[in-house]
């Protein structure tokens, strides 16, 4: 059996156990150890190429920012800290359909300014923003999909970890990646928010829970927290958030302090708010410290197993084996466009981000400049693409780490998958118009 065989079979059977119900890191794990060992006929040299990768996958610093902002997002939930942000959100846009949604969009975009990692802000915003949606009348299908679907800005607006890996693979300066990704994040955003308003008006059932609250402006107005606060004291809830938001953004654009460090900080001025606020005991902290490292812990696991797996796939030849055939098929450029995001949206089904840019962008950028494509355009076209795995099954690992994160038994990974699918339509959307207007990747510097 040849090795790109034992590739193909390991797709199929990766797709096969995790939809048996065998959690998605377990059946990773186990058919990349078979595949490498079935390829190299050596049980030992399988288990140390994977113990290599378990060990790569999360040793570079980037990663530390993941347990930093999981544990700020947890100690400004325990601190109502929140809260008080959608209240603020529900009283400025409570005449807008699917307000908070938006409001969630836009913290989002805000929060991917200063991680550049989607994961951290699906497990921040899951805490966060999830609850408040469901208690302020969103279904809660609509509420993880929102919060899936806004989390993968954090890949695209700068800084973004991706922007930079593509930069240095490519050769290619990271400030005009991040300069070029600053206005696809702004025209995401608000597809986002304009889709977000189509849905309340034309799929109220969807955004909105069975008690069909919000179906109407009426009814929107009865949660209008201008009843129970004035605009001074809905004001004065903004303002810790604000200030967080202003000493980790200043300090990261201001060069005092790289994100990492800026979720370090931000973790301690969450802590000191919640103190001064009297919401925080010890036995409160140690909660959120043993649910930080579960999260934490559960994250990794994921991405030790995508590693892995990507690892095996490329010792197998899958996705040199793909990109030939495609460099041979065509010299008709949108086709060539149009076969490289579909490969790219399939392996995101079944590999991680990173390992996608990896193994892709190198058998695919010389295709591109042989039709004298912009690379900084390709680079953003990548990412985007890459990201719409982030929501689609079986290894959404974006969907995964929101379901791992709520505690709520009304809610199932599939009402994450289907609540996400909107927002990865909406991706797509934007794909085509990147695709079809390449200058919108500038689009910031008509801003």
């Amino acid at each position: 059996m040849t090795g790109l065989e034992i590739g193909l079979i390991s797709v199929g059977a990766i797709v096969l156990l995790i939809y048996s119900g065998m959690h998605v890191g377990i059946a990773l794990s186990l058919v990349s150890f078979l595949s490498v060992a079935l390829q190299k006929d050596s049980l030992t040299l399988a288990m140390k190429l994977l113990t290599l990768a378990a060990a790569d996958g999360i040793a570079d610093q980037t990663f530390a920012v993941i347990p930093l902002f999981v544990l700020m997002g947890l100690i400004m939930s325990a601190s109502d800290v929140g809260r008080d942000a959608y209240d603020v959100g529900d009283y400025f846009l409570r005449r807008v359909r699917g307000g908070l949604g938006i409001a969630t969009v836009g913290s989002n975009a805000v929060f991917a300014a200063v991680t550049g990692v989607s994961i951290a802000s699906a497990a921040v915003f899951t805490r966060v923003a999830v609850p408040e949606m469901l208690r302020l009348g969103y279904s809660p299908r609509f509420a993880v999909g929102t919060v899936a679907g806004s989390s993968v800005l954090g890949m695209l607006i700068p800084p973004s970890i991706l922007l930079i890996i593509y930069a240095i693979l490519t050769e290619q300066s990271i400030g005009m990646m991040f300069f070029a990704g600053i206005g696809p994040g702004i025209l995401l955003s608000t597809v986002y928010c304009i889709g977000i308003i189509g849905m309340a008006y034309f799929m109220p059932w969807f955004v909105y829970d069975q008690t069909g609250r919000f179906s109407d402006q009426a009814a929107i107005a009865e949660s209008d927290p201008r009843d129970r606060h004035s605009l001074f004291e809905i004001l004065l809830k903004f303002l810790p958030l604000m200030g967080l938001v202003f000493i980790v953004l200043g300090g990261i654009y201001g060069g005092i302090f790289t994100p990492t460090e800026a979720g370090a900080v931000g973790a301690i001025c969450a802590l000191v708010l919640a103190v001064a606020r009297k919401k925080m005991s010890l036995k409160a902290f140690w909660k959120v410290l043993l649910e930080t490292g579960h999260i934490t812990a559960s994250i990794c696991f994921l991405i030790i197993a995508a590693t892995m797996y990507s690892r095996s796939l490329a010792l197998a030849g899958v996705p040199t084996e793909i990109g030939g055939l495609v460099q041979t098929a065509t010299d008709q450029f949108l086709l060539v466009v149009l076969i490289y995001v579909l490969v790219v949206l399939i392996l995101g089904t079944i590999i991680d981000s990173v390992s996608i840019i990896l193994i892709m962008v190198p058998l695919f950028l010389p295709v591109m400049q042989g039709f004298e494509a912009d690379p900084i355009w390709f680079g953003i076209l990548t990412v985007i693409a890459v990201e719409v795995g982030l929501l689609t099954p079986p290894l959404g690992i974006a969907c995964f780490v929101i379901k791992g994160c709520i505690e709520d038994p009304r809610i199932t990974l599939g009402d994450v998958f289907m609540g996400a699918v909107p927002f990865a339509l909406m991706m797509i959307f934007v794909l085509g118009l990147i695709t079809a207007w390449p200058h919108l990747v500038y689009i910031n510097q008509w801003i």
